[in-house]
């Protein structure tokens, strides 16, 4: 079982999140909303969310390539659009930056893999946003 404990930190909307290893995360409302925009929001956070899984797929599945990943870096873009009281994102688009003498058809794989196949985040978000990717490698050469 997972578990977060969130605790206001002021009297707006700032809060802190925190799981038992001791991680955490400042969560804020924006302006609009009576925030004071001291942290990521909760649909941010689905965003970072689905970059961070799939980061870690895919920094796992080219090690066990055997490729020479030196860093990767991800951009993760959302559109959303409102449905009855709430809003959701109907496409969201991650930019996968990598470092290293990659072989561009491993990194596709373990891309294609990680968002299609592996990330529960990104399985989670599917049913109502659909997600693209892309991305560039930069060689040492």
């Amino acid at each position: 079982m997972t578990n977060i404990s969130i605790q206001t930190l002021t009297e707006e909307l700032h809060m802190e999140a925190k799981n038992s290893n001791g991680g955490v995360i400042r969560i804020d409302g924006n302006r609009e909303v009576g925030g004071l925009e001291g942290g990521i929001s909760p649909m941010e956070m689905l965003l970072a969310a689905a970059g961070g899984c799939s980061t870690i797929d895919i920094i796992r599945i080219l090690k066990k390539q055997k490729q020479p990943l030196e860093g990767i870096h991800v951009d993760v873009n959302g559109d959303r659009q409102k449905v009855g009281t709430y809003s959701e994102y109907k496409s969201i688009h991650l930019h996968f930056t990598l470092r290293g003498d990659l072989d561009p058809k491993k990194v596709e794989r373990a891309i294609e893999l990680s968002v299609g196949k592996y990330c529960s985040v990104s399985k989670a978000l599917e049913h109502t946003a659909e997600i693209k990717h892309s991305y560039e490698i930069i060689s040492n050469e």
